[in-house]
């Protein structure tokens, strides 16, 4: 048996290497058009920045090492430009010397990943304008901000690489502006948790900029000029271009492989594409979404590695394991603060036409009475009918990838909200609550599913326009320090001796701090006949920033 592999990073690399493992006599090539294979693509951002001071630490195998160890033939600087499906075989280019030839396969998997995104604006090919996906992007940019230390860096693009782009480059000392044509950062994120990033972006000095495009690009006595769609510009040492890839398909697509809607090359439950003698894995492939139904890439190193170890079972055992999809399970640190996410945003539900609900809370990263507990904020998206989980998102600062990890996990195997409640968590005072964050979150949406917590989104109070009673159950002291437009203060402990404080006749929306009070008062309420109360999901703490974020959104 023969086994050719196109692309020797992350999906590449561990199908081979697992292929191997399962098949010592088989032949095995594996071809890579760059000069590197199995590095630690992720670990790019924070060379550049000097938090992995090692360059050399960026490798997890050369191609002279992988080949002792696996016996397989690394053929770098080779890019395979077609393939021929009936003949079983593809035509390979050496890029040392532009010369071709011919192999031929008994199976082919196919993982030359994806590739950043350059849209078509004037400039877009000055000198100083740079993408980050590989080593050689890598070895550009870090000699660009060795010539620049205190200089000027425009990263465009609000996802997760621009993020750890525009800190990391902060971290060197430099002036950063990040560029975002959406509302808000991380779009697999919904706006509160954004907005809550986005805030604590801003306190670091980064010169934050969203629903703002680039149109182009030009050069001003040495520096580059970003020309945005609103008329202004920024004067810039370099350009960081961070928004977005896109599948690397055109061999598959000039080989008559089936595409996805995305552009990615679609696979089955095996990770076998359109012809069965061809898989793939890897940034380059589309797949069933678990939970929406709809086929789409996933650009994360995690499912890329786990897509090659099943890959390699199934072409060494004719189709064995099942791949089940990605729920896009990520985390990134942004600057003092770490988001994660996992399986789908309301926002995104939504556009799905699912139909859900979400719950919010604040909680502590550990025992509030033991030193250093941090507040970390939770969003769940579930079924309100049965519970089941859909996606899970987080901002904290510690412990945040202990719980994204659990609610993953719960999301993946189509757990509930009532597992939530139930996870039986280690416990002491140092690591956690009696009750954790995840059991608590639980308990809300619990709350939600049996009708004993309604909720108003922060958006709902029309600040002033409203003929709903806001009530800040606040303490006096807190109500002073700054409330929401319109709101009476009525503490919690004051509000059943002044119940006839409350009408009849109209909505009454509650809110505190982070949104416990205001459950237990609308619990006083309902329990006294006040049928018609809500309590503002994640209180005024979320409120404020969401708010923040919005009146700047509006005065763009």
């Amino acid at each position: 048996m023969k086994y050719l592999i196109v692309g020797g990073v992350a999906g590449g690399a561990s199908t081979v290497a697992r292929l191997r493992r399962l098949d010592e006599h088989s032949e095995i090539v594996m071809f890579e058009k760059g000069a590197y294979i199995s590095y630690a693509n992720c670990g790019l951002p924070y060379y550049i920045g000097d938090i992995i001071p090692e360059r050399a630490k960026l490798f997890v195998q050369t191609p002279e090492n992988f080949k002792l160890r696996f016996n397989v033939d690394v053929r770098t600087n080779e890019e395979v430009v077609s393939i021929d499906r009936e003949n079983k075989s593809v035509v390979v280019k050496r890029l040392i010397d532009d010369t071709y030839y011919t192999e031929h396969y008994d199976k082919l998997v196919l993982s030359p990943g994806a590739e950043p995104i350059k849209p078509p604006l004037k400039g877009i090919d000055l000198e100083g304008i740079y993408t980050l996906r590989n080593v050689p992007d890598t070895d550009q940019i870090k000699a660009v901000v060795t010539k620049y230390p205190k200089g000027k860096a425009v990263v465009i693009g609000g996802g997760f690489i621009g993020l750890e782009m525009a800190e990391n480059l902060h971290h060197l000392g430099m002036n950063v502006s990040i560029i975002e044509m959406s509302n808000q950062i991380m779009a697999p994120s919904d706006f509160p948790i954004a907005a809550m990033a986005q805030q604590h972006i801003r306190n670091k000095g980064i010169d934050l900029r969203l629903k703002t495009a680039v149109s182009g690009f030009e050069q001003n006595n040495g520096r580059l000029l970003v020309l945005l769609n609103d008329g202004s510009e920024i004067e810039a040492d370099f350009v960081i271009l961070s928004i977005g890839v896109k599948p690397d398909s055109r061999l598959a697509a000039q080989a008559g492989l089936t595409l996805g809607r995305s552009g990615g090359i679609l696979v089955n439950e095996f990770l076998q594409t359109s012809d069965e003698n061809i898989f793939a894995v890897g940034d380059v492939i589309e797949f069933t979404h678990p939970i929406t139904g709809n086929s789409i890439p996933t650009y994360l190193a995690g499912p890329a590695n786990k897509q090659g170890r099943i890959c390699a079972h199934n072409l060494s055992q004719d189709n064995k394991i099942q791949y089940k999809g990605s729920i896009g399970t990520a985390i990134v640190k942004v600057f003092d603060v770490t988001v994660a996410v996992a399986g789908v945003a309301s926002k995104h539900l939504k556009a799905a036409q699912i139909k859900h609900s979400t719950a919010i809370i604040h909680s502590g990263s550990h025992a509030g009475y033991y030193p250093g507990a941090e507040t970390m904020t939770i969003q769940i998206t579930f079924n309100e009918e049965d519970g089941t989980l859909y996606g899970a998102q987080i901002i904290g600062k510690d412990g945040v990838d202990k719980r994204i990890d659990i609610l993953s996990n719960l999301i993946q195997r189509q757990g509930t909200v009532h597992d939530l409640t139930e996870f039986e968590h280690a416990y002491a005072p140092p690591f956690s609550s009696a009750k954790d964050p995840v059991n608590m979150v639980g308990f809300v949406a619990e709350n939600i599913m049996t009708k004993k917590l309604f909720l108003a989104d922060w958006d709902e109070l029309q600040l002033g326009a409203t003929d709903d009673l806001i009530v800040d159950v606040r303490t006096e002291k807190e109500f002073q320090s700054g409330a929401v437009q319109g709101a009476v203060n009525i503490p919690l402990d004051e509000i059943r001796g002044r119940l006839a404080d409350f009408p009849q006749d109209k909505r009454i929306v509650i809110y505190c701090q982070q949104g416990l009070r205001g459950y237990l008062a609308q619990r006083i309420l309902l329990q006294n006949n006040f049928n018609n109360v809500v309590n503002m999901a994640g209180g005024y703490k979320l409120y404020l920033d969401c708010s923040a974020e919005r009146k700047l959104l509006e005065k763009h």
